[in-house]
């Protein structure tokens, strides 16, 4: 009879691990329903401009490009003998209580200061919470469970996705039946239950790891032995059963002397294996990172991020100011994107991952341009002379360009995930994503600095047009220093 694939991975992983996994992705995608509240809480309460809107947003989410060292902390410094479990009590607490104070106390929801500290907080807590999930993940497929690193990974993205799209929905149209504050406090209940979710999970302290680790490899030495004595001659079965005997002797022996340097605080060899130099680690990823081979595809990844300002917060405002769209019209707009978001992951996976990532990042980047024409036609009005009513641009602007961010944030992905070396992938990676984050988070801050130099304010928006030409034109300069990636390179082979 066959199991079930829930079944399967409940058995292998069990419940508790499944749901705080599910949980805090689901949550990550969820975000999107707090922070719409957020982007009116800064346009209608605060009254910020456009480009303060963008500076704030861009403060706020800095967070998620240092995540290396909320994997090196919970890699090196372990808390109470555990890796994981205190890390991400920690960063729950750090996502919860920012909102809970936020939807309480108006005077510090009321400040722009105040709000941007609380908002990077949280954003702190939820960094580090996506990296430490992301390594208990990795721990949990090896060895014997690796063949459920694809099902695991499937269910954080479904989590995620399903986040997104019940966040959005749901954003908009609470914010037309409810304030601000109590869209804060509704959100605070799934980090509590996260929070409630930790301690339903069992993490194994490092010395009875260690000590776990001593009878596998006492086994495999122990079933190295039969295999020898099952190939042998019936003569020698005496002497080989004597020997597997003296290794059963000595297992004990050396299990008896690991537990007597515990209790004398004098870690073992494998007890050492965990305590990770903090120095060792840094120059480990130093010496990989400075390879040509590492340092160039992660050097276009960052630049092209970089290289485009970011308008999405000055959009936002001008939809809103100019345009007259309801929030829960744009709430449906950002659902449309996460269906972009799964469709372009479809698309990528089904047709373009053995196209060379040259040619599929050149045509990524003109078909985020051929999107920014559509802002044009929409700040410039152009659509109204075809007919063209503003929320149809608007929803086909938000799914061909989160499709299409896929073509280049799968690639991202995948050549991230081969140019790790072995023994540093998890932070590594993690390094990889925090590159690309950063990238993001500058073109951020070149938006605000380039809606400020144009003078965008809620009350005018007569130069935005040229701000969406100069994004537009920015999209497409990646194209030229595209010989940063593997000429060969595909999304099958590095």
């Amino acid at each position: 009879m066959r199991i079930g694939w829930a079944t399967r991975m409940r058995a292998s992983f069990g419940a508790p691990f499944l749901w705080l996994v599910t949980l805090v992705y689901f949550t990550q995608g969820f975000r999107s329903f707090v922070w719409t509240a957020v982007s009116y809480q800064m346009k209608d309460i605060l009254k910020l401009s456009p480009s303060a809107s963008q500076f704030v947003v861009s403060v706020a989410h800095s967070p998620w490009s240092i995540k290396p060292i909320y994997g090196i902390l919970s890699d090196c410094i372990p808390i109470s003998g555990r890796r994981r479990l205190p890390y991400l009590v920690i960063s729950t607490i750090l996502s919860l209580f920012p909102w809970l104070i936020l939807g309480l106390a108006n005077s510090l929801r009321s400040s722009r200061d105040s709000l941007t500290a609380f908002l990077t907080l949280q954003n702190l807590g939820s960094a580090m919470a996506d990296v430490v999930v992301d390594a208990m993940i990795a721990e949990a497929v090896r060895s014997e469970l690796a063949e459920f690193a694809g099902d695991l990974q499937s269910l954080s993205w479904s989590a995620m996705a399903l986040g997104g799209i019940f966040g959005s929905m749901l954003g908009g149209y609470t914010l037309s039946h409810l304030t601000i504050d109590t869209i804060f406090l509704l959100f605070s209940v799934l980090p509590a239950i996260q929070l409630l979710s930790c301690a339903l999970v069992k993490e194994t302290p490092l010395q009875l790891e260690s000590l776990q680790h001593y009878k596998n490899e006492e086994n495999l030495e122990f079933k190295e032995d039969a295999r020898d004595y099952k190939r042998k001659d019936t003569p020698t079965r005496t002497s080989d059963t004597s020997r597997r005997r003296k290794n059963n002797h000595k297992y004990h022996k050396r299990k008896l002397n690991f537990k007597s340097e515990i209790s004398e605080k004098q870690p073992g060899p494998l007890v050492a294996r965990y305590d990770i130099s903090l120095r060792s680690t840094i120059v480990s990823l130093a010496k990989a990172f400075k390879q040509p081979i590492i340092l160039r595809p992660m050097a276009w990844f960052f630049l092209s991020n970089v290289a485009v300002p970011n308008l999405s917060t000055v959009m936002f405002y001008y939809q809103t100011e100019v345009l007259n769209l309801e929030a829960s019209f744009l709430g449906t707009a950002r659902v449309i994107g996460w269906s972009g978001l799964m469709l372009g992951t479809y698309l990528y996976n089904r047709y373009l991952k053995r196209q060379k990532l040259r040619h599929v990042l050149k045509y990524a980047h003109i078909g985020l341009a051929i999107v920014s024409l559509l802002d044009i036609m929409l700040v410039s009005k152009l659509h109204n002379q075809l007919a063209m009513p503003d929320k149809y641009i608007v929803l086909w602007g938000s799914a061909f360009g989160d499709a299409i961010k896929q073509f280049k944030l799968m690639p991202f992905l995948i050549i991230s995930g081969q140019l790790c070396p072995p023994g540093i992938e998890g932070t590594l990676f993690a390094l990889f994503m925090s590159i690309n984050n950063l990238g993001a988070t500058l073109g951020s801050f070149l938006g605000a600095a380039l809606a400020s130099l144009l003078n965008i304010s809620s009350e005018s928006f007569d130069n935005l047009i040229f701000g969406v030409a100069v994004q537009l034109l920015a999209t497409l300069l990646p194209i030229t220093f595209l010989f940063l990636i593997p000429k060969e390179a595909t999304g099958l082979t590095s």
